[in-house]
């Protein structure tokens, strides 16, 4: 196949997506509004007013049917296993949106998709790259750690989807860093999954943000299938990484991975950890994430979503730039530059409070000593008054 065949796949298989997502959103709102299904807010919603939460549908409708028409010009072996795996998220999110399902079932239903695409497709991590000394990984401790690392990755992504265009906007600057090193190795057939599921995010993400009376949330059936795809797309990177001896080859790809990542993986960490400090579930939802903290220090959507997403890039560029250091030192650096960005916000909004209650007890003490000023004219002007009326008298 000449290198313009490729090229023209992959931008028609982008392009594809992008129409079609952006013709279908508007078309789920009208539905939505007629059947009431609604992502009604409550005491943990960024929103006030009631949003359509299916834009999942058209992210999987975008994705999916430009990943069919498109990929005929490759022959991905384990493409039919990808596709039965999203559509078991698809299945899963749907039905959580509209009638909410215990976490327990939506744990067993995301195993049970993660198994599909291990097993079956063949996708799993083999090689642990020489961290702790572990290179090869047997079967067994294969499919766990994989298992665990698209749950953790899913849930990730989910958990982000808090203010409009974060989860969006994260997810296709990750598919975009993926996908653009899949081209430029020649593993094109990754490079046209990586489009089509960006042309469906940048849709979808114009409607999320910018979108006013067109407004759409992608709900837990857009948030998990990317957080699937973006799974499989960080076990191809690390393995194809695993013999690092061609052109834009990367050395430390687990720690790269975890950069690409690095928003939903420290953002579910970190709030995680406070919830079992304070004794609570770690499943227990709360506004305790990065996005909530910024959204308090008076940050509306837009503005935290592209200041996150800028943080996201740094995290990118540095983890790329930086491979050559290697596993040990770059994954040292990267989890300093993660733990210091999800701390960061936490400190800016307590010193804010501090701020706001010092000034808060200055105004008391002012009050305070002007209430005795105020008393000693009143009785000042009284007892003029008596001396005027007994002169007068």
């Amino acid at each position: 196949m000449y290198p313009f065949t490729h090229y023209f796949y992959i931008i028609a298989s982008f392009l594809f997506s992008l129409l079609v997502c952006y013709r279908v959103i508007p078309s789920v709102i009208k539905l939505a509004r007629e059947k009431k299904l609604y992502d009604e807010p409550n005491h943990r919603s960024s929103h006030k007013k009631v949003v359509p939460s299916l834009g999942g549908v058209a992210i999987f409708l975008g994705f999916t049917l430009s990943v069919l028409i498109f990929s005929n010009g490759y022959m991905i072996h384990e493409l039919k296993y990808i596709i039965a795996a999203t559509l078991i998220m698809f299945g899963l999110g749907i039905k959580d949106d509209l009638m909410d399902i215990s976490a327990k079932k939506k744990l067993a239903g995301q195993i049970f998709a993660a198994l599909v695409v291990i097993v079956m497709g063949g996708i799993r991590f083999t090689n642990f790259h020489g961290i702790f000394g572990i290179h090869e990984l047997n079967y067994f401790t294969s499919v766990v750690f994989t298992i665990f690392v698209i749950i953790v990755v899913t849930n990730g992504f989910n958990l982000i989807d808090g203010i409009d265009g974060l989860a969006s906007g994260i997810s296709g600057l990750c598919t975009f860093s993926f996908g653009l090193w899949f081209y430029l190795t020649g593993n094109y057939q990754y490079a046209l999954l990586s489009a089509s599921l960006l042309g469906a995010l940048i849709s979808f993400f114009k409607f999320n943000v910018f979108g006013k009376d067109l407004k759409i949330f992608m709900g837990d059936t857009g948030s998990m299938i990317l957080g699937l795809l973006i799974s499989i797309l960080t076990i191809q990177f690390n393995e194809l990484n695993i013999n690092p001896d061609f052109k834009y080859a990367i050395v430390a790809a687990p720690a790269v991975s975890i950069g690409i990542l690095a928003i939903p993986l420290f953002d579910t960490i970190r709030v995680m950890l406070i919830r079992i400090k304070n004794k609570k579930s770690p499943f227990q939802p709360d506004k305790n994430h990065v996005h909530h903290r910024m959204v308090s220090l008076g940050y509306k959507h837009a503005a935290a979503t592209f200041r996150i997403m800028a943080v996201n890039i740094l995290f990118i560029v540095t983890a790329f730039l930086l491979d050559w250091t290697g596993n040990a030192i770059l994954l040292s650096l990267v989890i300093c530059m993660g733990s210091f960005f999800s701390w960061f916000p936490s400190y800016l909004l307590n010193r804010k409070k501090a701020k706001e209650a010092a000034l808060q007890i200055k105004k008391e003490v002012l009050q305070t000593k002007k209430e005795p000023a105020v008393q000693t004219k009143r009785e000042s002007e009284m007892k003029t008054k008596k001396e005027s009326a007994f002169q007068t008298t």
